[in-house]
């Protein structure tokens, strides 16, 4: 297991030149940001989120599986690639860090302060934001759902830790789970599981009935919209965003 290990280190300290320097020359008026700014940029299928600290540097809380097998700082300090990123999740290693505005935008496109259109909550002053951001620095627990990059970000702009994200991923699951059709499939696996015992007793009939039911009941082509909205979200933004719901 050992060697496996070592190896894997390796792998993600000897990456490709050409993957960890991608679009390192990037261009970016730096002009267009100010101290505090939030910055959203699109990194595998989430949004990555920092704040900018002036001066080129972008604190960003990312998650990276290389700190796991290697204290090599030189290495770590690199542009977090994707595998690293994608694997920090999974091991839910990650770390608020400085990086460069090309490194943290890894080639894409930068939005700036988007969330300020959105949020029912007024941002606070960029000075106070770039000092809560800086005050976190250092490793974290991860956590995708819970505490993500968002929820950083949200915390240093708004004063309050949510992601938009998250809820949008909750909400998701529960129109999945609640659904009828979901009732159905589970009573006719039920079904199935009681036929290919064949016998009926209290113990697989009672949650035969019961599960599909309990889901039938909270089904509702409405239940979406008994969801309270999302905190993060001003009432505008819901109205112009109907299929939020």
């Amino acid at each position: 297991m050992i060697p496996f290990l070592q190896l894997l280190s390796l792998f993600f300290i000897a990456s490709k030149v050409d993957e960890e320097d991608k679009d390192k020359d990037s261009k970016y008026d730096l002009s267009l940001y100010k101290r505090g700014d939030l910055l959203e940029v699109p990194r595998t299928l989430f949004t990555h989120f920092g704040i900018y600290l002036g001066d080129n540097r972008v604190a960003h809380f990312i998650p990276d599986i290389l700190p796991v097998f290697t204290k090599n700082k030189a290495a770590i300090g690199k542009m977090v690639t994707n595998n690293r990123l994608i694997l920090g999740v999974i091991a839910k290693s990650a770390s608020v860090r400085v990086d460069s505005l090309a490194d943290f935008a890894y080639g894409s496109e930068i939005l700036v302060n988007h969330m300020d259109k959105l949020c029912s909550q007024p941002p606070l002053e960029g000075d106070e934001v770039a000092r809560r951001a800086e005050k976190l620095m250092g490793s974290m627990t991860y956590s995708l759902l819970w505490y993500n990059c968002e929820h950083y970000v949200m915390y240093c702009r708004y004063g309050m830790a949510i992601s938009y994200q998250t809820y949008q991923f909750c909400l998701t699951v529960r129109k999945i789970i609640c659904s009828r059709m979901n009732a159905y499939l589970t009573a006719l696996c039920g079904t199935g599981t009681v036929l290919y015992l064949g016998s009926v007793t209290l113990l697989n009939t009672v949650p035969t009935l019961l599960v599909p039911f309990t889901i039938w009941m909270a089904s509702s082509k409405l239940s979406s919209r008994l969801l309270p909205p999302c905190p993060v979200l001003s009432e505008s933004a819901w109205q112009e965003n109907p299929a939020l719901y």
